[in-house]
């Protein structure tokens, strides 16, 4: 299929001058009684609304994965759209809307709760519905667990129960992977790795780009509390703030807690004195020290609580739009 082939919205022939691509992430669609994984209808329609207005190319993710692996150009405001878990309003609520809208998607699935034929998940008919209807799956592993916490056995054990339910349900294996709840580090992205998938994406926020690292690719997530309309163009116009040398180089913190973040600026910006970095644990921007022209190290104030800890580093960019570059930690109990 072409790069633009039947799923691209857009007014006029897009320009393909860019090696970056935004990709969101949704949960559940109309179930106000979860608002952390929730997105309003109302909101949710007012983001397709928004990706048919012309500025936008909505493309499959394999496509967009496939550009960044190569070096190959996407059009500027490509975006891609992300579920996880496949619960039941993905295919009551989700799935007609994208599809009047004329979008692909992808849909991340935990095979446990499908087989359970649990009522709050949809059943493997309807996911075969999905997949036949070119929907893309991808895998969250059998049992959705928090992978840090596991050994690699454990964690190679659940993707290969998963993929085999796959092979079985729909006749082939996912190459595209989600981390459970975002949460990973070195072992467990080694072991998906390994598996034979081709990139995996995180919850972190901030923009995917050629030559980042495609087992750790950023989404922007979507729900009630950060899924509105200003917001969503927010992340969708979003540009890449490329980065190297990244330390700590392993994002489980099993020590050093708060860690020593920095990072060196992959490019030549004007204006890297207005970066600002926020994290999770503190109500005011970090602390910042700039060693050289482009490096930069954040301090923390206070350590991350157990469990998931952020760390998200903006500026302003060109038309007034913002740099994104996002951090998620996964902090072990104990």
């Amino acid at each position: 299929m072409g790069l633009l082939a039947a799923c691209s919205v857009v007014a006029t022939a897009p320009s393909f001058a860019a090696d970056w691509a935004n990709v969101v992430m949704y949960h559940r669609f109309g179930e106000d009684v979860h608002p952390s994984t929730n997105i309003h209808l109302e909101q949710f329609d007012a983001h397709l609304a928004e990706l048919q207005s012309g500025d936008y190319t909505v493309l499959p993710l394999p496509e967009i994965v496939d550009a960044l692996r190569h070096g190959l150009k996407l059009p500027d405001r490509t975006v891609a759209i992300t579920i996880d878990d496949a619960f039941l309003s993905v295919y009551t609520e989700a799935w007609p809307r994208l599809k009047e809208a004329g979008f692909p998607f992808t849909l991340f699935i935990a095979t446990d709760a499908i087989d359970r034929g649990l009522p709050a998940y949809m059943s493997w008919d309807q996911i075969r519905q999905l997949s036949n209807a070119g929907v893309t799956i991808g895998s969250q592993t059998a049992s959705h667990p928090h992978m840090p916490t596991l050994s690699a056995e454990r964690n190679r054990a659940e993707l290969e129960k998963s993929n085999a339910r796959f092979k079985t349900e729909l006749g082939r294996v996912p190459t595209l992977f989600a981390y459970p709840y975002g949460e990973y580090g070195s072992g467990v992205r080694q072991v998906v790795a390994d598996a034979g998938f081709v990139a995996a994406f995180g919850q972190h926020s901030g923009v995917g780009y050629a030559g980042a690292d495609m087992f750790g690719l950023p989404r922007f997530a979507m729900n009630e509390n950060y899924g509105d309309i200003a917001r969503f163009r927010l992340a969708a116009n979003a540009l890449p703030l490329r980065v190297a040398e990244v330390t700590p180089n392993d994002v489980f913190l099993k020590d050093h807690n708060p860690p020593a973040f920095g990072f060196t600026v992959a490019e030549d910006l004007p204006n890297l004195g207005a970066l600002n970095c926020f994290a999770s644990n503190q109500p005011e921007a970090a602390r910042m020290e700039r060693l050289g022209p482009n490096r930069v190290e954040v301090r923390l104030d206070a350590p991350f609580k157990p469990g998931r800890g952020r760390i998200n580093c903006t500026m302003p960019g060109p038309d007034r739009r913002w740099r994104w570059f996002g951090t998620q930690f996964y902090i072990p109990r104990g």
